[in-house]
């Protein structure tokens, strides 16, 4: 997950902003399209998958590792849904027609919102690769 989430804000964004003319924009409502679909089960999975780490391993050496970067995965679900999805939903749907004259100035936002979801996937990520060397 912070793999495609890194790559999304790091390269696939700065790949679509160099294509000429309309493509770019084609290219991000595709990949809202696409990788809009996949991540409600990579997000929920790997909270869940954290949650379950959590109470199986609560006397580890560790834990609290664990809790908290299940509290930051859940602060990303609450970033995506109120912040992300709303702008991904409507950008997914937008062609060169019928785009509205802000789309960049939306784009622009939804790059800003998503960068500050990477740093806190990415301090989960940490915390648990961290917890699971203390194991």
């Amino acid at each position: 997950m912070v793999g495609v989430e890194f790559a999304v804000a790091f390269v696939l964004n700065r790949i679509f902003a160099a294509l000429p003319e309309d493509a770019g924009q084609l290219g991000r409502a595709h990949g809202g399209r696409m990788l809009g679909a996949l991540m409600p089960f990579w997000y929920i999975g790997s909270l869940v998958l954290s949650a379950v780490w959590a109470v199986a391993g609560w006397h580890d050496p560790g834990s609290g590792l664990v809790v908290i970067a299940a509290a930051l995965l859940i602060v990303s679900v609450l970033m995506s849904v109120l912040l992300l999805v709303p702008i991904n939903n409507r950008g997914k749907t937008w062609t060169p027609e019928n785009r509205p004259a802000d789309w960049k100035e939306q784009m622009n936002r939804w790059d800003r919102y998503h960068y500050a979801r990477v740093a806190v996937i990415v301090a989960a990520f940490a915390l648990l690769a961290t917890a699971l060397g203390q194991a």
